[in-house]
């Protein structure tokens, strides 16, 4: 589980009574963090404050969303009619205003898994990119990109993983299901991917090559 909380004593204190109740708990106070805590812990659930530093917690929300099927409880002091059905829309499984008990939160967690259970991710939206996962079809600031079957296979590969640097061989090994071989099928293709996307090596709006050690898949800012 991780906790996105900017109060201190707030997270804590949500940290403590979590493991009491038998939970693994990670937290941190920052939006950038949480993202990558994601793309590297995947938790089963995230309790997501909205007051954050660095990013307002709506458009983490997003973020998380697009690339995470981990159940999202936000929690909150904001109790507007309005808010709520606006991030219960914008992927949020559940929803506790400030202060809350415990227990109930301990429920509402039990809850949300329980409908989370076996739920895939369909569509991931990042950074001005849509990929739609059932129907093989990628666009990017609403213009589709018309990607081959192995293209797309290779995005949705490395964007499942934000952050994260993958390297060539695991690409030959995931993606074309290939255990040996050149990272020459790699870079060519990573080559048109990029063009059809609008950046190049040099210039990178997604795809950033980490010399020597593979690709990592960035959400620009």
């Amino acid at each position: 589980m991780l906790v996105v909380e900017d109060d201190a004593d707030v997270r804590s204190a949500l940290v403590e009574e979590l493991t009491d109740r038998g939970y693994s708990v990670r937290a941190t106070g920052e939006a950038w963090a949480a993202l990558r805590e994601v793309a590297d812990g995947s938790p089963r659930v995230v309790l997501l404050d909205l007051g954050l530093p660095d990013m307002d917690g709506r458009e983490l929300l997003k973020l998380i969303r697009a690339v995470s099927d981990a159940a999202i409880v936000v929690i909150t002091a904001r109790d507007a009619e309005e808010e709520v059905v606006t991030l219960l829309r914008g992927g949020a499984d559940d929803y506790m205003v400030k202060p809350f008990r415990a227990g109930e939160l301990d429920a509402r967690i039990g809850a949300v898994l329980r409908r989370m259970a076996g739920r895939p991710i369909e569509v991931m939206e990042m950074g001005g990119l849509r990929l739609d996962l059932r129907r093989h079809e990628a666009w990017l600031d609403g213009a589709a990109l018309g990607l081959t079957p192995r293209e797309f296979e290779l995005l949705a590969y490395l964007a499942s993983r934000p952050g994260e640097v993958v390297s060539r061989a695991e690409l030959r090994r995931e993606v074309w299901r290939q255990p040996y071989g050149t990272d020459q099928t790699v870079d060519v293709h990573l080559s048109w991917l990029r063009r059809k996307l609008g950046e190049t090596a040099a210039a990178p709006r997604f795809l950033r090559t980490v010399r020597g050690v593979g690709v990592r898949f960035d959400i620009p800012s």
